[in-house]
């Protein structure tokens, strides 16, 4: 793992955006593609997993970007002192952004508020419905006409933070869990390179709470038109 220098930082341009995983990390793979079209606000700097043989590492790294480990089974049940030490892997690669995908750990309300309205998660849900796990088998047995997902900031209560983005599908008649799990990962994969680019461009802001775009609230998902 490389260390930077912090009084670096202020020379780069692009926004240093680091990438939390737990897993295979498809969104991760989804951002690091989008980074690299020429003008893209933000450049993927490092890929942290808390698991050492997490998937997604190998596929940063054939991507060339660096990659970090802090393995969170090292801290026992002390969840400060393991956001501690990610927070100072992040400051060394001197990151802006930190985005979580897939990133299967609950953070500390300290390590959120050092890196409040800079920290983005997506969730595979129209939030505020369906927070927490086995979203699409939920919205199946709650016969929703309608699912998605989220880009929110993270905030201390899961699932809970100012929507940047949401991403529609319809839910068809004979769908299964595992098909719907699909056609949603695939938006995604769509939202989530969009909402960080907006983001790094400077162009959200979080008024009483939610989530402004060039200065205008973010779609309600209603108004949203569902992919195919």
């Amino acid at each position: 793992m490389t260390v930077r220098s912090t009084s670096s930082c202020s020379a780069m341009t692009r926004k240093r955006v680091a990438v939390l995983i737990s897993g295979r990390g498809s969104n991760m793979a989804a951002l690091i593609e989008a980074a690299k079209a020429p003008g893209y606000p933000a450049g993927i700097a490092l890929v942290l997993s808390n698991i050492a043989d997490a998937g997604g590492l190998e596929t940063a790294r054939k991507a060339g970007i660096e990659t970090a480990v802090v393995d969170h089974k090292s801290f026992g049940k002390d969840r400060a002192a393991f956001d501690r030490a990610m927070h100072d892997v992040l400051l060394a690669h001197c990151i802006d952004l930190v985005c979580l995908a897939g990133f299967m750990r609950l953070l500390t309300p300290q390590f959120t508020a050092l890196w409040s309205e800079r920290m983005l998660n997506i969730h595979p849900a129209l939030l505020p419905a369906f927070k927490g796990l086995d979203t699409h088998k939920r919205a199946l047995e709650a016969k929703a006409k309608v699912h998605g997902a989220t880009v929110h900031f993270v905030v201390p209560e899961m699932d809970a933070g100012p929507i940047i983005m949401q991403g529609v599908v319809a839910v068809r008649d004979d769908d299964t869990e595992a098909a719907l799990a699909a056609r949603v990962l695939k938006v995604e994969h769509t939202i989530y390179p969009a909402a960080l680019k907006l983001v790094a461009e400077g162009r959200v802001s979080v008024v009483n709470g939610r989530c402004l775009i060039d200065g205008n609230a973010v779609p309600d998902a209603g108004s949203l038109i569902p992919a195919a």
